[in-house]
């Protein structure tokens, strides 16, 4: 076989723009469908959609609070999920992973409480839960406490080379606090 055989198969389809015959083809994103007469054409789409979340497991007797058909465990682009599978025609969705809640109060705003998250990247992080109103972040894993310096009423965990510290929240301060 050659180079360009592994790289352009046949798949039987005709292309939705010109009617020309689509091929799979390996790009820098994974293997796509594309028009066999590029570059006169451009057509190309996806060779497989994880848009939607292609389905891990089948949840029986768990039910769709909505159209009561069965739940499904799917893989998206950013993570698992539960959703119903009667997608699309109901778009019922779950959340696997509830943020952690501590039982420390935000030192912003003295309402909310600091909740653990994750980013789109996948960092942890932990913010006040009222958010949009207070929007309160650290990076670092937060200690209740105060810090005998500036009194900052939030102390935070950091790894260090002598092994894990508590530190100052406050950007101003961020001083090391020793343990009593």
């Amino acid at each position: 076989m050659t180079k360009s055989a592994l790289f352009t198969v046949p798949k039987n389809e005709p292309c939705p723009q010109c009617g020309a015959g689509l091929v799979i083809r390996s790009g820098k994103h994974g293997p796509f469908l594309g028009c066999s007469h590029y570059p006169e054409c451009d057509y190309v789409r996806p060779l497989k959609s994880l848009a939607d979340g292609h389905v891990v497991k089948v949840l029986e007797g768990q039910h769709c609070p909505v159209c009561q058909e069965n739940l499904v465990l799917r893989q998206g682009r950013f993570g698992m999920f539960i959703g119903c599978s009667n997608y699309p025609t109901c778009d019922h969705t779950e959340v696997i992973d509830k943020p952690d809640e501590t039982a420390i109060n935000c030192p912003q705003c003295q309402k909310g409480k600091l909740v653990q998250r994750r980013s789109r990247f996948g960092k942890t992080f932990w913010s006040c839960d009222s958010y949009p109103t207070c929007q309160f972040v650290i990076n670092s894993k937060p200690v209740a406490g105060e810090c005998p310096a500036c009194h900052y009423p939030l102390l935070i965990e950091k790894k260090t080379a002598q092994g894990l510290k508590q530190f100052c929240a406050s950007k101003q301060c961020g001083k090391p606090v020793t343990a009593e």
